[in-house]
């Protein structure tokens, strides 16, 4: 009788366990949400499969960190062959990745000590180059508040057979060389220009830092602790089966290996631009985590005060709409829509993944889509935006 009651006491404690892992579900009435709203948006995105703008496509809406609706459309590939969509489906996170592994990352790094939002660079990266007037032969400095917010003043990207014709090597090394002295086309602080480049600094810095890869502190100090276990830069075979293709390249469909150049073939996967993998409801963890001021099930990711920061714009950076790595009214915030506050930030990633989250609702949008796939033509911009406005316009009641 006593290890009857052991064993169930061990049960309960086990079960109570796996359901805090997950978010709790609700449904739209109780989260305060009009069901006619979802109708539509289930519509949309049904209309651009059929206009084949996308394959398939997983939709997820988090109030009050609950998850108030779930939903998969098409399929998660088409060509060699038709392999349905689930809401369990592993997406190419492409530039989802730079806040929610490097951003995320750094701002662990910047509460925890090791460097202030004003260092230079180059005291972490000797020789790495400065910006200078070809006029007057003024100097300044590139800080790292440059690189979360865009205004560096590097060049957007730099392409495999770029560096190869550069430097006969499209190598991490070769990548690293052009970052550090390539001209710089902006004084620091003054023009906005979206860049990976700024985030594979970053992640040299992150590496430096720690002394481990960026994916490696990244799965350690994020995703383990949120028990995201579908998120990674790496997934194992068994994942591999549930995840959507990207782009079809000479015959075979990218699955599990990132579809961005340079992620891919530079920087062979670890990468701070791209590289990451995860499903729809580890994203709605991290949301929810953002929205309980950084910690969730009692794990500490990051300060109340530090996620403040990483989601606002920085003062003297109003003009750029970035905060520390999230969007929140930069031209490339069309994600957002045209509804949610002003406290709403939010980023995209090029194979057609989105998220919005708006702390004055208390709410997410996760749309994840693979509209790389079969080819890169597909496109989910107007998508995006009239997705986010049938979720917002679907909140009920404002406090």
């Amino acid at each position: 009788m006593k290890k009857t009651i052991i064993l169930l006491f061990i049960t309960i404690v086990l079960s109570s366990s796996a359901a805090a892992q997950q978010l709790l579900r609700t449904n739209l009435q109780s989260a305060g949400l009009n069901d006619e709203m979802f109708a539509r948006a289930d519509s949309v995105i049904n209309d651009a499969i059929t206009e084949n703008l996308i394959p398939g496509a997983v939709l997820m809406v988090v109030k009050d960190q609950k998850i108030a609706y779930e939903k998969a459309y098409g399929n998660r590939q088409v060509l060699p062959e038709k392999k349905k969509m689930t809401t369990e489906t592993i997406f190419d996170m492409a530039s989802l990745t730079k806040p929610i592994a490097t951003g995320t990352s750094m701002m662990i790094l910047l509460e925890r000590g090791y460097f202030r939002l004003l260092d230079k660079v180059e005291e972490y990266l000797p020789g790495y180059t400065a910006w200078q007037d070809t006029a007057t032969g003024e100097k300044s400095d590139i800080r790292i508040i440059h690189l979360l917010t865009h205004t560096s003043g590097l060049p957007a990207y730099a392409h495999p057979d770029m560096l190869m014709k550069k430097y006969n090597s499209n190598s991490r090394d070769s990548l690293f060389k052009f970052i550090d002295t390539v001209e710089r086309d902006a004084k620091p602080g003054t023009k906005f220009r979206y860049s990976g480049l700024n985030f594979i600094t970053m992640q040299r810095i992150v590496e430096k830092l720690t002394g481990t890869t960026l994916a490696e502190f990244a799965q350690k100090e994020i995703f383990n602790k949120l028990e995201m276990n579908n998120t990674s830069y790496f997934l194992k075979p068994k994942q591999l089966e549930n995840t959507a293709a990207t782009e079809v390249i000479e015959g075979e469909p990218l699955v599990g290996n990132v579809h961005d150049p340079m992620a891919r073939i530079v920087m062979k996967g670890n990468s701070a631009n791209a590289g990451l993998f995860s499903d729809a409801e580890d994203l709605a963890v991290y949301a929810a985590m953002l929205l309980n001021g950084g910690s969730w099930n009692g794990k500490h990711i990051l300060a109340p005060l530090t996620v403040k920061a990483f989601t606002s714009v920085p003062d003297g950076y109003e003009e750029f709409g970035r905060g520390l790595g999230w969007d929140l009214n930069s031209a490339y915030a069309s994600n957002q829509g045209d509804l949610f506050s002003p406290a709403a930030f939010g980023h995209t990633g090029y194979t057609g993944t989105s998220i919005v989250i708006d702390p004055e609702y208390n709410l997410a949008v996760i749309l994840l889509t693979n509209r790389v796939h079969p080819n890169d033509k597909g496109s989910v911009v107007r998508l995006r935006s009239i997705v986010s406005n049938l979720v917002a316009a679907s909140i009920n009641k404002v406090d």
